[in-house]
């Protein structure tokens, strides 16, 4: 099952979903992220994924128009911002949207440090319960 998590920058909550899907649910989801526009990768995201054993060093910021030709079965919105945006899918693409806040708008006010890390990996450990529940909340009506 091929399944899109799409936000606005795929820079963070996308990217540690799909990174999530590839380290937990590979074997039955063949998962994807995008943004509707690209913002590179977020280090805290990367760093504290890395904590939780799933590597997205290899990971890059893209948007629909970097993954052409490819028929989703499922997109997940992680942000309002990107649920607001979602481009029509053709066919029976199902779209789901569960939103998770925004580390970087939620620490700017914060220095690097443990503080901060914290919400990503509070929003990070969230995104995990997610993606375990898939594939059958992609299916649920």
């Amino acid at each position: 099952m091929k399944v899109l998590f799409l936000c606005t920058g795929n820079s963070c909550r996308s990217q540690m979903a799909e990174g999530w899907a590839r380290h937990l649910k590979g074997d039955v989801l063949d998962p994807y992220s995008a943004g509707i526009e690209k913002h590179g990768m977020n280090p805290h995201a990367v760093r504290v994924m890395a904590e939780a054993g799933v590597d997205l060093a290899a990971h890059y910021s893209k948007t629909l128009a970097d993954l052409p030709g490819v028929a989703f079965h499922a997109v997940v919105t992680v942000c309002g911002h990107a649920h607001e945006h979602c481009p029509v899918f053709p066919g029976r693409t199902r779209v789901l949207h569960v939103g998770f806040e925004d580390p970087p708008t939620l620490t700017k006010h914060l220095p690097d440090g443990e503080e901060k890390l914290a919400v990503y990996r509070r929003v990070r450990d969230e995104i995990r319960r997610f993606v375990e529940t898939l594939p059958g909340a992609l299916n649920a009506p």
